[in-house]
């Protein structure tokens, strides 16, 4: 009697789940807008990952959906899992050894809308899943931090999902990390409209070619970066060129606080570029015509209310421009941009976190003529009239502390740049007095709080390292009892 009465409950369960599926595939073919969605374009995220993820996975009709790991504001470890340790370890040659997919999701609050950091790690991230993230991305509008480890990223993917970024107003982190794209886009997440302010990019097989498009976009003589605050290449393959190409970059970016280069192949050929822009260097023949250029526009127009009649071929940036700098008073405007190409749309977001006072902008960065740079009287008479205004002007270009000698123009370096790791190069000891030099051309002026030389190619007990070492420990004071702290750093970043 039992068994009987189990197996009509079976049959039961059987028939009412039978019932349930065929009422769940009417639901989806009735045409009411406030049924589930039929269809993934119609599908309106709620901000709940746990619910949209594998909602969005389902339309797509995907048989595996990758799970959905919340974990709460309690755990703190949501950053520094298989990011700052293993992948520190692996070769950059080293096939990805992707696990079981899951998406780790990290909350503000106890609130299931407040995503703060979204981590997809060790595991293939295919076009369906980069389509899903597409989707959500402009949903989440506490993201702060999108990391990807060894996800087998494609161009296609980094540039869409950096597309939608833009729509996500808290995003300031990026962690691309693993992923050797086929056709090295990387630079694009440097672009001058980014607001991100942290990218990590290591262990992506980046090489010279690369380093110099990175270069470029940190800055030019007409265009910089002025949102990214960290930049880390570690891990790559980057050599001598790639490193003179991003001192380059470095030469008029007044916004990178944190470097890191460590962990490649560079040797005293590019050790000696990326010291030389941190002491005082000479304008070449470009910066100098750029410079006297933006004099003489700043001349024509002194004042705010004259900034419209800029030469032809000239944009303006009215005074909503103004931007806070670097936790320091607001700065006035006084350079004008050029038009931008059709491509370059134009970002909505005006959050920077540093100067926001924009150079004029072209690609090709030729000028034509040979323009004889101004003279030391010259160029102080076309500052003089507005010298207090022209003190805040943030173009390294513009700055009043340039000095004249010898026919040539110097900047007093970049002092913007706090940290330089360059730990685990090929850099010898022929490179240390170069760096010692700048280090104390800087003096008390800002510059340098850290730099990381271990593990390179001289001797610690070498007397030049061990004035570096003594220097920045005036500079830097967890220096004083962190020794074997920073080494351990040098060695991870």
């Amino acid at each position: 009697m039992s068994r009987k009465r189990q197996k009509e409950k079976t049959e039961k369960a059987n028939t009412e789940e039978e019932a349930s599926k065929n009422a769940s595939l009417m639901i989806r073919q009735t045409p009411n807008d406030k049924l589930p969605a039929q269809t993934f374009d119609e599908y309106q995220c709620s901000g709940n990952v746990e619910i949209d993820f594998p909602g969005l996975c389902a339309l797509l009709d995907m048989k595996d959906i990758p799970a959905v790991i919340t974990k709460q504001p309690a755990s703190s470890t949501a950053e520094t899992e298989g990011g700052d340790t293993e992948d520190t370890q692996s070769q950059t040659n080293a096939a990805p050894l992707w696990s079981k997919p899951c998406l780790q999701v990290e909350l503000e609050t106890e609130d299931p809308l407040s995503t703060k950091s979204l981590k997809a790690s060790g595991w293939k991230v295919d076009e369906q899943i980069a389509r899903v993230l597409q989707k959500m991305l402009p949903s989440l509008n506490k993201l702060q931090n999108l990391q990807f480890w060894q996800a087998g990223l494609t161009d296609r993917m980094v540039i869409s999902l950096m597309n939608t970024t833009s729509l996500c107003s808290n995003l300031s982190a990026v962690t691309l990390e693993g992923n050797a794209l086929p056709e090295q886009s990387y630079h694009l997440l440097l672009s001058e409209d980014s607001n991100l302010t942290h990218l990590s990019l290591r262990n992506n097989r980046i090489g010279d070619e690369v380093a110099r498009v990175i270069g470029t976009a940190l800055s030019t003589t007409r265009s910089a970066n002025k949102s990214l605050m960290s930049l880390n290449l570690a891990f790559n393959s980057i050599g001598d060129a790639g490193a003179s190409h991003i001192a380059q970059g470095l030469r008029l970016n007044r916004a990178l606080l944190f470097l890191s280069l460590s962990n490649n192949q560079i040797g005293d050929s590019g050790a000696a570029h990326l010291a030389a822009i941190l002491g005082e260097f000479a304008l070449t023949h470009e910066e100098v015509v750029e410079r006297r250029k933006l004099l003489l526009e700043r001349k024509q127009s002194p004042f705010r209310g004259d900034a419209d009649q800029s030469p032809a071929g000239h944009l303006t940036s009215g005074p909503s421009s103004t931007s806070l700098s670097k936790g320091t008073s607001k700065k006035k405007e006084a350079s004008k941009k050029d038009e931008k190409p059709a491509a370059n749309t134009e970002n909505p977001k005006s959050n920077k976190k540093s100067s926001d006072i924009k150079v004029p902008q072209s690609k090709g960065g030729k000028l034509g003529g040979k323009e004889k740079p101004l003279s030391a009287q010259e160029d102080k008479s076309i500052t003089t009239p507005n010298e207090e205004e022209a003190v805040e002007i943030v173009n390294p270009l513009l700055d009043q502390s340039v000095q004249h000698r010898d026919g040539e123009i110097f900047l007093p370096g970049n002092r913007t740049l706090t940290s330089l790791n360059l730990a685990g190069n090929r850099i010898t000891e022929k490179s240390l007095p170069l760096f010692l030099k700048s280090l104390e051309m800087q003096g008390e002026g800002g510059g340098l709080l850290r730099l990381c030389l271990q593990r390179n190619h001289f001797p610690p007990e070498c007397e030049c390292y061990v004035k570096i070492k003594e220097l920045m420990t005036l500079t830097d004071p967890v220096e004083k009892n962190s020794s074997e702290q920073t080494e351990e750093e040098g060695h991870g970043a």
